[in-house]
């Protein structure tokens, strides 16, 4: 996009969100990273590795919709400070629950942190909110790049935990999560800056790009009802369910899976860290590029594009014990999440009324959070039963549904968006 083009005041929020977006995501690492390795300490076995990332996505299933609806209602700003406040909670009890050694507390603490992350998914909403649609998913290409400071910050919070802790006599796991707040109310304040409300702006989208094509009149491309039943009866806002379900649920199931295989390889907590890292990367790093690519190529083919590289990644993962060709799958697993969550993201969007747009991507990130609760807890039991190959079978054949559902959907590029 050109400079010139955006508003002073559209770039400004889209700087904030995109900071925001880089705190909110250093926390958002810790469970990947320390989630499976917490459970075993916990419970001195492997058997319920997947148990953190599955409670995580528990929790985000249950919140997305009422959060989506929240923000509908009272405007996104208030929505993503409920996400921060569930998180900062849920992280200190946590850390509490690792330094007593206390599982009860544990699955408590992960849970309300899980509340918070779900919540937090509105930042998402509000770079959606910004853009008209010739340019939207360039625009959340922007804000989801924050995330890319998230990867690397959060090697560097664990290494600060792990110096610090012996000398305050703590776990460093335990201390790492004691510090995510640290991080959290710089972003609620950033959020509390946005002014006006996102959901504002989508409204009055043409006072803002006046030099914009007015969008079309609603047609057939855009759903004629509101609500969960008329979306999932929507064939395009169908496949965008079910492309954000397979591309989420496989991510989460082979992102639970890595560390511990790296783990049990003996490699050490630094370099597991690393390696979800750079996972982390490919999730946020190339989302710039991936949103601009989007709204020059079509929501469909990006869409095509997020399925094949989750596929081939998660084969690479489980065909070798070498790290850096382990590190280099999860990777690919990760820019394949990346093409489905832009292209999705911008997809339901386009399709959408502002005024319900915040349930619409609720609803998308409620059923993507179911894949995410069954396919890691799925992945264990699976692992120690036929081996990792195993997880490769069971994400081709999950990948494979909404590679079918997209030959049929029409090119995305014509698609008329409703009007507000």
């Amino acid at each position: 996009m050109s400079k010139a083009s955006v508003p002073r005041v559209i770039r400004r929020i889209t700087i904030i969100l995109a900071s925001t977006q880089a705190l909110v995501g250093i926390g958002s690492q810790m469970v990947p990273t320390l989630g499976a390795l917490m459970v075993m300490q916990l419970l001195g076995n492997a058997s319920l590795a997947g148990l953190a990332t599955s409670m995580l996505n528990i929790s985000r299933f249950a919140v997305s919709y009422p959060t989506g609806w929240v923000a509908d209602t009272y405007g996104r700003r208030l929505a993503m400070t409920m996400g921060m406040v569930l998180s900062l909670t849920g992280s200190i009890i946590i850390g509490l629950a690792v330094t007593w050694t206390s599982f009860p507390i544990f699955v408590l603490g992960m849970l309300a942190f899980g509340l918070g992350v779900g919540a937090a998914q509105q930042l998402r909403l509000a770079a959606a909110d910004l853009y008209p649609r010739s340019c939207r998913a360039e625009g959340l290409g922007y804000v989801l790049t924050g995330s890319l400071v998230g990867a690397l910050g959060g090697p560097i919070l664990i290494s600060v935990a792990q110096g610090a802790a012996p000398g305050w006599g703590l776990d460093p796991t335990a201390l790492a999560w004691l510090l995510v707040p640290v991080l959290l109310i710089p972003s609620m304040c950033l959020v509390w800056l946005i002014r006006p409300d996102p959901r504002e702006i989508a409204a009055n989208i043409r006072d803002y790009f006046p030099d914009e094509e007015r969008e079309a009149e609603r047609d057939d491309s855009a759903p004629l009802k509101s609500g969960i039943r008329a979306w999932l009866a929507h064939y395009p806002m169908r496949v965008a369910f079910t492309s954000s379900f397979a591309a989420q649920g496989v991510m989460t199931m082979m992102m639970a899976m890595t560390p511990l295989a790296l783990a049990h390889h003996g490699h050490e907590l630094p370099m597991i860290s690393l390696a979800v890292a750079l996972h982390v990367f490919g999730m946020f790093g190339l989302s710039l590029p991936i949103g601009h690519l989007t709204d020059r190529i079509g929501r469909r083919s990006i869409l095509q594009l997020g399925v094949i590289l989750s596929a081939f990644g998660s084969v690479m993962v489980v065909v070798t014990e070498a790290y850096w060709l382990m590190t280099l799958g999860i990777i690919l697993v990760g820019i394949g999440w990346s093409c489905s969550n832009v292209a999705g993201s911008a997809l339901i969007a386009d399709l959408t009324d502002p005024r319900e747009r915040g349930r619409a991507l609720g609803t998308n990130d409620m059923l993507s959070g179911a894949g995410s609760i069954a396919l890691p807890l799925l992945g264990g039991p699976l692992v120690a039963l036929a081996g990792l190959p195993a997880l490769a079978l069971i994400a081709c054949g999950i990948l494979a549904i909404p590679m079918v559902m997209l030959i049929r959907l029409g090119d995305t590029r014509t698609m008329q968006p409703a009007q507000a």
